[in-house]
């Protein structure tokens, strides 16, 4: 790889502060990001009893084409500004892209019986391995978000090498260990991000508990005001795990990201208000040759909204994504350093 190449992160003039920075993306939505671009609904069958669904935009040559599955993070789905930003770019840049929902996300409730898990990497092996072998695609790249993040990065350290069409995977700010996220979103100044998952997650639940009365109780809700609870009480069990702790780390991508034998990029900030920097200081990382860490000083939870510039619009993670999938920084076998600030 070449640092130096690398456009430096300056943040907007405006958004020094993480978490002004995190919030502007979403109190300040971009519109018609896909408009004109052709769109066509899939359905992705990834256990016995559940199907998600991705939103799929294929070039006119599309068998010929890199394609590149897209993961939103927590409750997030496929039309999340960050999905759509980058999908825009990345199909006027050549590739095939698929918007993916997760389970239950993007209105899709009545796929599976089960919820979503930050340890479901399996559906998007699924995802990938349908591309690879019913498709036939030649080159596929995964890319996540937060919990999406996680996701992507758990896949690719879990098959390895048994996926030859996979060719490189980026996370950005990806929760690979759960539990320390956890507990930063339970600090007093992060109580606004928690409400809002709280939130949306006990509607999530309800609308459940409406389709399969059976298997989901709503009586806990009333009581329940942290993540953490809903993990306990919902999340965990669903999954397998008997506590939060438990699901926590069996979920993390931390354990297995030694065992990625593709590219491998993470795009985090060090001013993250949730997904701490720290995280990151782990030997399965520093010593992977595959992985980079690209880590600005700021840039906030997934935000990266760069000062204006005559060459490019102000989503400076969207316009590395594209560069690192077009192949602009090249990964070497061995190096000093995996780390960049930049």
């Amino acid at each position: 790889m070449e640092p130096d190449r690398i456009p430096p992160f300056v943040p907007s003039r405006f958004l020094w502060n993480a978490h002004l920075m995190t919030l502007f993306p979403r109190l300040f939505p971009r519109k018609g990001l896909l408009v004109q671009i052709p769109r066509q609904l899939r359905t992705f069958r990834v256990s016995s009893d559940s199907w998600i669904q991705g939103c799929c935009h294929w070039q006119p040559s599309a068998t010929s084409a890199p394609t590149v599955v897209l993961v939103h993070g927590l409750e997030g789905c496929c039309d999340s500004q960050y999905m759509q930003g980058t999908a825009a770019k990345a199909y006027r840049a050549g590739f095939n892209v698929i918007r993916l929902n997760q389970r239950n996300c993007g209105d899709t409730e009545h796929l599976t019986p089960t919820l979503y898990n930050s340890g479901l990497s399996a559906d998007v092996q699924a995802v990938m391995t349908e591309l690879s072998t019913t498709d036939r695609l030649p080159t596929l790249w995964a890319v996540g978000w937060s919990m999406g993040g996680n996701l992507v990065l758990k896949m690719a350290g879990e098959i390895g090498s048994s996926l030859p069409s996979l060719h490189g995977v980026v996370g950005i700010c990806p929760v690979i260990d759960p539990e320390v996220c956890v507990q930063a979103l339970e600090r007093c100044t992060n109580r606004i991000y928690e409400h809002h998952f709280v939130a949306r997650l006990k509607t999530r639940i309800r609308k459940k508990a409406r389709l399969y009365p059976d298997r989901y109780s709503v009586r806990p809700l009333s009581h329940i005001r942290r993540l953490r609870d809903i993990d306990q009480v919902y999340t965990a069990p669903d999954a397998g795990y008997r506590t939060a702790e438990e699901y926590y780390d069996g979920a993390g991508a931390r354990h297995v990201m030694s065992g990625i034998r593709v590219p491998c990029l993470i795009l985090t900030s060090q001013d993250d208000p949730f997904v701490p920097y720290s995280i990151f200081a782990t030997p399965a990382i520093r010593n992977n040759p595959q992985i980079r860490v690209w880590a600005p000083t700021h840039g906030g939870h997934c935000a990266f909204v760069q000062r204006a510039s005559p060459i490019e619009d102000v989503y400076w993670a969207e316009n590395r994504l594209i560069e690192v999938m077009n192949g602009r920084y090249v990964w070497q076998s061995t190096h000093q350093s995996n780390t960049v600030n930049v």
